[in-house]
């Protein structure tokens, strides 16, 4: 496992939901500062793919997160 901040995470809407309590912990230290390889938001941002701000690093749409 990486321990190095994924080079999206200044921008993404995770650090965002994190910093304001509306997401777990768990999910920054597992893709943003873990395996952000396997986040499904970063392989989408890497390849230029739209995606929502709602979508978790696993691929799921959390409906109780904003979208945009």
């Amino acid at each position: 496992m990486k321990d190095d901040m994924c080079k999206w995470y200044p921008m993404c809407p995770m650090k965002r939901f994190y910093e304001q309590g509306q997401l777990d912990k768990r999910w920054i230290d597992t893709y943003c500062f873990g395996d952000h390889e396997k986040c499904v938001r970063y392989r989408m941002e890497e390849a230029g793919e739209p995606h929502p701000d709602n979508m978790l690093p696993d691929g799921r749409t959390d409906p109780r997160l904003p979208g945009h």
